[in-house]
């Protein structure tokens, strides 16, 4: 539950402190401290917390039978085990509604979120993460309802289909879709067509910013900023010019029994994940799969990066702001210290989740001023 105390409020309004930007690799870099540490190199104590009750559950079911060729039952431990329990930390009447769109493979269902704001409104297309197998519009509803008040946009949250019922492209093309029929029903959900943005965490965020890369091949140029949260965008894992992990590009000076293992695991798990969202119907280094590899990234919109300190996929979000920059891409990066990957889906506990989304909000707010 949200500490409604003076404490969660002050460390939210700390982290809205205004941080220099350097220039890192050509994009604009913020670093934002953990916001009641002066501590580097170690998790913010909120994050710590977390990670080590999550670790004695994955303890619990470790001493499970696990048989790695039974795909649904790893699908359905995964599904049962996203998401948390955030809270709602709006403070005015955001709308709820359900609409259920038609789409190339059937029903769309999606969750739009209206502001008190009066008048037409720009809108942020938002992709939830998950893995491409997991994940839910329920997970994201509380995000999505900050998002909306903080921003004064109508936020549009998209229940594409998962693999493995429905493996690549199902979910992309729902996703595609969902943008379009936002830019073509604009005045029925009171938005400015001209002012369309795209957001997700995770694999959402990749899904959000190869829908931008579709959108600029196809020559429609319906989305006008991204704002990707922790990003997958390297799923081939292949070593670029741009991008070359390892573990020395994280400064870990505490909790490194933890740390380590938490920012490896998601790169050990991620094969496995990727081969029951792709099912063989593309390549791994294809664009629309791993959009770090495109050639084809000029003229795409202005572009805002989340990124935890201990997440796998930090460095190939950098390698990708990076890419984006010298392709004459607008970027900027925000990094969380003492952050962890999926740290958006826990609003009311940590600080940081708030924040990011009142940074979604100003960038959006600037944009589309």
């Amino acid at each position: 539950m949200m500490s409604n105390t003076t404490s969660y409020v002050n460390l939210v309004s700390k982290l809205s402190e205004e941080i220099p930007v350097v220039k890192k690799r050509g994009f604009d870099f913020i670093a934002k401290p953990i916001p009641d540490s002066d501590a580097i190199g170690e998790l913010d104590p909120r994050v710590l917390g977390v990670t080590l009750q999550t670790a004695e559950k994955m303890a619990a079911m470790e001493n499970q039978p696990f048989d790695p060729s039974d795909t649904m039952g790893f699908v359905k431990g995964m599904r049962a085990m996203f998401g948390w329990n955030n809270d709602d930390v709006t403070k005015s009447k955001v709308e709820t509604t359900y609409k259920t769109i038609d789409g190339t493979n059937g029903p769309i269902p999606l969750r739009i979120y209206t502001p008190s704001n009066e008048g037409i409104l720009p809108a942020v297309v938002f992709i939830h993460g998950g893995g491409f197998i997991a994940g839910s519009v329920d997970v994201v509803e509380n995000p999505c309802k900050a998002l909306a008040e903080k921003a004064g946009a109508v936020v549009i949250s998209v229940d594409y289909r998962l693999a493995p019922e429905h493996p690549y492209p199902a979910g992309l093309t729902d996703c595609f879709e969902s943008v379009t029929w936002v830019y073509e029903h604009a005045e029925e959900i009171r938005v400015n067509p001209q002012q369309i943005a795209i957001s997700g965490d995770s694999a959402g965020g990749n899904l959000s910013t190869v829908c931008a890369l579709m959108d600029r091949e196809n020559g429609t140029e319906m989305i006008k900023f991204q704002a990707l949260i922790y990003p997958s965008v390297n799923m081939a894992g292949v070593q670029t010019e741009d991008f070359n992990w390892s573990i020395d590009q994280y400064e870990i000076r505490n909790h490194a029994e933890i740390i380590t293992p938490l920012v490896t695991a998601l790169g050990e798990s991620s094969r496995g994940i990727f081969q029951i969202y792709l099912q063989n119907n593309a390549e791994i280094t294809d664009p629309h799969v791993s959009p770090l590899l495109s050639d084809q990234l000029s003229g795409m919109p202005e572009t805002l990066i989340i990124t935890a300190e201990f997440d796998y996929l930090k460095v190939e979000c950098e390698a990708y702001a990076a890419k984006l920059v010298r392709s004459g891409v607008p970027t900027k990066l925000i990094q969380y210290n003492g952050t962890d990957h999926a740290f958006m889906d826990k609003s009311g506990l940590y600080p940081q989740a708030e924040d990011l989304m009142n940074e979604i909000a100003k960038e959006i707010k600037r944009v589309f001023a």
